[in-house]
């Protein structure tokens, strides 16, 4: 096949159209959307989780540091700067024990919650309670009798 059948059998049309329905399947695909719903409420989650932090947890924190979180302002050697560094893992900290708390503890015991709930069995049914008698019936005459 020479170049100029090469290109005659290209179709850009088709190409492009055949691309096209590929990413429409793909942007639509309930995974994608669900994907892109997780994203938004995990920032609006973030922000809550950062509130907490700062205006709740934080205050509270700095009981124990240096007050106005002074220590960001530490510095080694004149150049390193040491305090932002445990500024940052000290937030760091707090965030992740936040979440935990919130999702691991509190999630969790929600779910417990819900599975104690939903654990009682329904009452059986008319032929569930026929079946149960009829499969005791046969037991008793499976048994041999002494």
């Amino acid at each position: 096949m020479n170049t100029l059948d090469r290109i005659r059998a290209f179709e850009p049309a088709k190409k492009a159209w055949t691309f096209l329905d590929e990413f429409k399947a793909f942007a639509l695909k309930g995974s994608v959307i669900d994907l892109a719903i997780g994203v938004i409420i995990g920032a609006a989650f973030g922000t809550i989780i950062k509130s907490l932090v700062d205006d709740v947890i934080m205050p509270v924190v700095t009981v124990f540091l240096p007050p106005d979180q002074e220590y960001k302002n530490w510095v080694i050697a004149g150049r390193i700067k040491i305090g932002s560094f445990l500024a940052a893992v000290v937030n760091f900290l707090v965030v992740a024990l936040v979440l935990y708390v919130f999702i691991v503890k509190f999630v969790g015991w929600l779910t417990r919650l819900r599975k104690d709930e939903a654990a009682a069995p329904p009452p059986p049914t008319k032929d569930q309670e026929l079946l149960m008698e009829i499969r005791d019936l046969l037991k008793q005459q499976a048994r041999p009798t002494a």
